[in-house]
């Protein structure tokens, strides 16, 4: 019985360009992107669309992979440019009525747990992206500030400080 493959294997497969091998990498990390995009975006069918478009642009650029020695890291980066983009997309929109208010984010929950989960997700969401986005890949994704650097395009020592900022 072969047994799972590690995250050098999947990587290793996924750059071998096969489909299959491929779909390894995407079942590795769905989960993971999925949750990191509701946190960003705050409404589950958006973060769920920008998660299949994560994919598609991975897939894109699987030929690019060779070049990239954490996977991990370029997968958020793609996560987190798409997040920009519909956050962008969103504030375009935000100036008409109908997208004052997010119905979605209406609703509540009689239990405590989903009360407090959508507490700590308002609280979120008040936070500017330059500042959420770490807070979340470091708290919630569990990268290291090294590995959101990567993602972000920027030093150790800038993420420490917005991780203190937020």
């Amino acid at each position: 019985m072969e047994s799972a493959p590690t995250f050098s294997r999947i990587t290793q497969m996924a750059r071998d360009d096969d489909q299959a091998h491929f779909e390894a990498l995407y079942a590795a990390y769905q989960q993971p992107i999925l949750s990191y995009l509701y946190r960003l975006v705050g409404d589950a069918a958006h973060a769920e669309e920008l998660c299949q478009e994560v994919y598609v642009r991975a897939y894109r650029a699987r030929r690019s992979m060779d070049r990239v020695q954490n996977v991990r890291a370029w997968l958020y980066r793609i996560a987190t440019n798409a997040a920009r983009d519909q956050l962008r997309r969103r504030r375009l929109l935000s100036w008409l009525p109908l997208f004052d208010e997010d119905p979605a984010l209406l609703v509540e929950s009689p239990e405590p747990a989903a009360l407090e989960t959508h507490a700590v997700q308002q609280a979120l969401l008040k936070l500017s992206p330059e500042l959420r986005v770490p807070l979340v890949l470091y708290s919630c994704q569990e990268l290291s500030t090294q590995e959101i650097a990567d993602v972000l395009g920027i030093s150790r020592d800038a993420v420490k400080q917005r991780l203190v900022r937020a």
